[in-house]
């Protein structure tokens, strides 16, 4: 597959000419039909099952269907579905003015990421709701928002996850032209975008495209049904599908990086697999652009194929979700060891995840029942991204608890410090910044009755154990995404505007300190105890050293130090932070540190 040529499926506006094509290699005839007025384009059929044709009777905005062998279906490539996934496409002219060229997005070692959902972030619920907070943002000293998905999906209320266009923006947010006002603003304030997309399957309500041709495939199954067909007969379409999207948010919405939803889903035994044709495909555009664009994945394989370069055969992606460290640090704060949270050990495990990042790297998994994972050896820091709360990890609980609504406020503080000094990426979940107290639960809007009963009856079903705890929220329900709505007034009130304050105060002391700034995993000793439930982090960077103790248990514990006079930098149990710290400013010999707290010593 030739990356560096684009096939741009749909309907495209250039120089006043409409340019269409679409793939539906079985079939015997092909037009476009729109309407106000109406005007019919025959298409040609064209190489790899390719229908194009060309026309200057279509103008911005109007609606259209494919005709495909006398059926009328919405286009698999619309640019606009202004009446939702069952509506007509609309033609839409995406160019933009923009005024960005001059930004360039923090290489990755640099990133704060800031993850946030569309719909529930503002009570606008759209693009311009995200505009309004970009101050906000920057001073809490965020540089990178992680927007989840956008395309277009069954009516007003997802998650995103299951979108059917995956060229059209959710019109509900804004459609392109908000997202692309989005981006310019966030550039102008100095901040990266990234945006969530999903390449492993597509919705269940309003998915057209096997009516074009074979875009799915019964050779392999996932927990979606039929797989993406990436590599069976006809795999041509589908490829080229995504290969062109990627070419798309990059070019035509200028985001920085994308993520890619669960890739370890994907099911691609070809010679060159659909991520290293994404890879090379982004590489030509870095090249024809000058200005770097990156990719991350979300991955639960432990396989560091994923991250090696294309000449050892690898995918080349920049960086990748690091569950583990999460599920490792929620268990040392607490976390009640269920499901896969059984085989995590607290302290030990987190202290591997600091030194190894794969928590199972070749080692015995009883959650899987097998030797999982390969050696992290070699990879810096910064290709993995972690953090102690996502939206899986808070949605996917049947209440959709925040951290906030789970622990005390010391114990917020500890795991945020545990994220922000480590020598990954880190990311934050909207909300928690302030402990908001409003849950993020799972939400969707279907017009289906009986996927609408199926939904439900699913997630009663995962969590038919947890019955104790109440009733499932009904996810069809709009007061169920209402729920989810961050409440922006808790922000001016107390505790909020405490740890708000905490937040904004760490994260400068990462971005700002030449230390956390700068040391990698080479640079780090790490040594935990289990009797004390601590983990004690040596970093190193030139000729500065600090010292990092983690107290995860209970009581108040003492460390030894190093020769020498130490200074205290950081203090996660400080009064200003509302706690009640027992490590003074100074210290020789030994360190007293606070239970359920971390604190920063550096040698002078």
């Amino acid at each position: 597959m030739d990356t560096t040529k684009g096939k741009q499926p749909g309907v495209t506006l250039r120089d006043g000419t409409a340019h269409i094509q679409v793939w539906a290699p079985l079939a015997e005839a092909v037009s476009l039909h729109a309407y106000q007025p109406d005007v019919e384009v025959e298409l040609a059929k064209d190489e790899h099952g390719y229908w194009c044709g060309k026309s200057d009777q279509l103008h911005d905005g109007q609606k259209y269907h494919f005709r495909v062998d006398g059926r009328m279906l919405p286009d698999p490539a619309s640019r606009s579905q202004p009446e939702g996934v069952h509506g007509p496409s609309a033609v839409l002219d995406i160019s933009y003015d923009w005024t960005d060229y001059d930004f360039r997005p923090p290489h990755p070692r640099d990133l704060i990421i800031y993850e946030l959902h569309v719909g529930t972030f503002s009570q606008q619920g759209n693009f311009d709701g995200v505009i309004e907070r970009l101050p906000y943002l920057k001073a809490l000293g965020i540089n990178a928002i992680e927007i989840m998905p956008v395309s277009q999906f069954p009516g007003e209320r997802n998650w995103g996850y299951d979108g059917v266009f995956s060229f059209a923006v959710q019109y509900s947010y804004g459609g392109a032209g908000a997202l692309q006002r989005l981006v310019d603003a966030c550039h102008k304030h100095g901040i990266a975008v990234v945006l969530d997309v999903v390449y492993n399957h597509f919705g269940p309500e309003g998915n057209y495209l096997p009516a074009f041709g074979p875009y799915f495939t019964d050779k392999y199954q996932t927990p979606w049904g039929q797989a993406v067909n990436y590599d069976d007969a006809w795999n041509v379409g589908i490829r080229d599908f995504v290969v062109e999207n990627v070419r798309m948010w990059f070019r035509d919405f200028h985001i920085d990086a994308l993520r890619l939803d669960a890739v370890h889903a994907i099911r691609d035994f070809s010679p060159s697999h659909i991520l290293q044709d994404i890879r090379r495909a982004t590489d030509h555009l870095i090249k024809q652009k000058d200005r770097p664009y990156y990719l991350f994945v979300e991955c639960d394989l432990n396989d560091r194929r994923f991250l090696e370069p294309l000449e050892k055969n690898g995918f080349a992606i920049d960086a990748q979700w690091l569950d583990e460290f999460h599920h490792a640090l929620r268990v040392s704060i607490g976390e009640q060891r269920i499901g896969y949270y059984r085989e995590f050990e607290p302290v030990s495990h987190l202290a591997k995840a600091y030194h190894t990042a794969y928590v199972f790297d070749g080692t015995f998994s009883s959650h899987r029942k097998k030797f999982f994972g390969s050696s992290a050896e070699g990879l810096a820091g910064e290709r993995f991204i972690v953090f102690s709360q996502n939206h899986d990890q808070v949605g996917n609980r049947m209440l959709g608890e925040r951290s906030s609504m789970l622990y005390t406020a010391d114990v917020q503080r500890l795991a945020a410090m545990a994220v922000l000094v480590s020598p990954f990426i880190p990311l934050l979940f909207m909300g928690e910044e302030w402990a908001a107290k409003t849950p993020f639960l799972y939400f969707v809007s279907h017009s289906d009755n009986k996927l609408i009963k199926a939904v439900q009856e699913g997630r009663r079903a995962e969590f038919a154990d947890f019955h104790h705890e109440g009733d499932v929220p009904d996810p069809q329900s709009e007061s169920t995404f209402e729920r989810s709505i961050l409440n922006w007034n808790e922000i001016a009130e107390e505790p909020h505007k405490r740890i708000l304050a905490y937040y904004q105060a760490l994260i400068q002391l990462r971005t700002s300190n030449q230390v956390l700034k700068n040391y990698n995993r080479r640079d780090l000793r790490i040594d935990y105890e289990a009797q004390k439930q601590s983990i004690v982090l040596t970093m190193t960077h030139e000729a500065s050293v600090l010292l990092c103790v983690l107290n995860f248990s209970t009581s108040n514990q003492t460390f030894p130090l190093p020769h020498g006079k130490w200074t205290k930098i950081w203090d996660s149990a400080d009064a200003r932070w509302g706690g009640r710290s027992v490590s003074p400013h100074q210290c020789q010999g030994e360190l007293p540190v606070t239970a359920l707290s971390g604190a920063i010593y550096q040698h002078d």
